[in-house]
């Protein structure tokens, strides 16, 4: 987690409003990031990410790792933006009128956005966390080897193999 440190988070877990403020703030810019991959419309991916800070809040004293922060807060932004999705598709909502997208394309992103976070998920636990700390948090190579306790070459290896099962899958 270059964004945030080991003693941060354990103060926010512990309570402290400063460190908990931090922790959230600095997790907002990942969050989004990530949300706009997901999520078919750029509010649907606002308020995951708005949710997703609302659950970190709340109930990051029940995180049991705080190494498992980053990935905890990705699972739920994915859900959130599935669930999204499906709240479209069931309910045939109509659109944002302000999106000159139609209702079929957003639909088709959204279907999308869902194929590839079940590739993502489908992921091995270690190829999964460097994919997403590689291309979806956009950290560089020697810090996610260094976080998850690799090599720069079995990073890569592992980048490497979930990129492809990734598109694979797609």
């Amino acid at each position: 987690m270059g964004w945030v440190s080991e003693q941060l988070v354990e103060a926010a877990q512990g309570g402290d409003l400063e460190s908990l403020t931090a922790v959230v703030h600095g997790a907002h810019p990942h969050v989004r990031r990530f949300a706009d991959h997901l999520c078919a419309s750029p509010q649907d991916a606002e308020d995951a990410a708005q949710e997703a800070l609302l659950v970190l809040y709340r109930k990051i004293g029940s995180l049991r790792a705080t190494a498992a922060l980053a990935s905890w807060m990705f699972r739920i932004v994915r859900n959130e933006c599935l669930r999204r999705a499906r709240r479209v598709l069931d309910t045939g909502a109509e659109p944002d009128p302000g999106l000159t997208e139609s209702a079929e394309d957003e639909a088709l992103k959204r279907l999308e956005a869902e194929r590839v976070a079940r590739a993502i998920q489908a992921l091995p636990d270690v190829q999964r966390r460097v994919l997403v700390m590689r291309d979806v948090l956009g950290q560089p190579g020697r810090a996610v080897a260094d976080a998850l306790g690799l090599s720069t070459a079995a990073m890569k290896s592992h980048l490497h193999r979930a990129r492809t099962a990734v598109r694979a899958r797609l």
